[in-house]
């Protein structure tokens, strides 16, 4: 990446609300439904009305138009709305760009959502049932006829190379199944409340996609997220501590795909995430050392191993090492092998719940968490941190 001065959006906007639907295996409703419950929430939340939004934005995979999601709402006039690509990875970006409308003035308060029913709906892990030709897909053309279908194949390429190069076993990637299922245990709105894992669990359930097995695989879930972005200076006057959105930053590395980008010099790391972790760093002015809590993003436990060592948690090969310490509090809500899965969104409100001081798995004095979306796709991050 050329070098280049850290931008100017650190700071200038915050998160005010946040607001979800339950988290179920079907949700009984339809995935509009789902979205207007969510953003509701997360206004009520912020004690903004409807009226008051002037912008929308969220994933091209969903259902929900932002124009049908102001309807159903009962919010105006819109200045500004927007769709994120990449499937998970637009997680983080959608609220870089709601940040990008409020500290520009193309809008004043934008709300993020993603709502789907991804469990009993279309589901994402059962893979490429039916795809339109498109430049962007012909990648696909060199893995699937080789029997690499789904999601979890497609990961367990990388997997098996991580494993190889350190040399490690599978086992090293039950550690962030073990820790996201220890907070999920104790988070009511988490699909697994009350169900711990060990690490002789991981190691027993069954293979899905050598080398990953059933524990090492995120969930499907229907439900709905919403985030509420304004000013930090309109923030201030709100009920809720302003969470600041202190950097964010999106990324796509050299010989990127979509899930299938094996044709890179490396497949022991995430480039993608290195790209974000350079311009989190440089402008924020921030550290490892700064962050308090980690909320990474767990579709596949090794990419979590391998988004630690591209921000510069631990060296590489030594992110198992570090995820048993317990150094870094890490998915507090249970991620999305123990929350839901909810494309990353759930994720963001996590973080904003540690900086309020108000998660179930509270860390003591939280200040400063770090948030990724998706990996193995172009993707995002955040910075998010107390207000002064």
């Amino acid at each position: 990446m050329s070098a280049r001065r850290p931008d100017r959006l650190g700071g200038r906007a915050a998160v005010v609300g946040i607001g979800a639907t339950e988290f179920s295996k079907d949700s009984g409703r339809s995935e509009l439904k789902l979205a207007t419950e969510a953003v509701r929430a997360a206004l009520d939340d912020a004690g903004i009305a409807p009226a008051e939004v002037d912008g929308l934005v969220t994933f091209t995979m969903d259902t929900s138009p932002e124009i049908t999601v102001a309807q159903a709402c009962g919010i105006g006039e819109l200045t500004f709305f927007s769709r994120v690509h990449y499937g998970g990875g637009a997680a983080c970006a959608t609220v870089q760009q709601a940040a990008l409308a409020v500290a520009t003035g193309v809008a004043e308060v934008v709300v993020c959502y993603r709502a789907f029913n991804e469990r009993s709906g279309r589901r994402f892990g059962s893979g490429v049932q039916h795809r339109e030709p498109s430049a962007e897909g012909a990648a696909l053309g060199w893995s699937l006829p080789f029997g690499l279908l789904t999601p979890a194949s497609w990961v367990a390429m990388a997997a098996q190379r991580y494993l190889h190069t350190y040399g490690l076993t599978p086992e090293a990637f039950g550690h962030v199944a073990v820790a996201d299922r220890r907070h999920a245990a104790t988070n009511p709105a988490a699909y697994f409340h009350g169900k711990p894992i060990t690490l002789a669990d991981h190691a027993a359930s069954r293979w899905i996609v050598e080398p990953l097995r059933l524990l090492d695989c995120c969930q499907e879930t229907d439900g709905g997220q919403a985030i509420v972005v304004t000013s930090v200076e309109r923030a201030r006057d709100l009920p809720r501590p302003p969470v600041v959105i202190t950097a964010a930053a999106q990324g796509s590395g050299r010989a990127q795909e979509q899930m299938t980008s094996f044709y890179r010099d490396d497949l022991s790391g995430l480039p993608e995430m290195g790209v974000v972790a350079r311009q989190l760093w440089s402008g924020s002015g921030l550290t490892p050392a700064d962050i308090d809590v980690a909320i990474l993003y767990d579709h596949f436990t090794p990419f979590v191993l391998m988004q630690l060592e591209e921000f510069g948690f631990c060296e590489r090969g030594e992110a198992a090492g570090y995820v048993a310490e317990g150094a870094l509090p890490l998915n507090t809500h249970g991620g999305q092998l123990g929350e839901a899965y909810l494309h990353g969104m759930n994720g963001i409100a996590e973080a904003v719940r540690q900086i309020r001081g108000t998660s179930v798995n509270q860390v003591p004095h939280a200040s400063r968490a770090l948030v990724t979306a998706g990996t193995g796709v172009p993707t995002s991050g955040l910075l998010l941190g107390a207000d002064g």
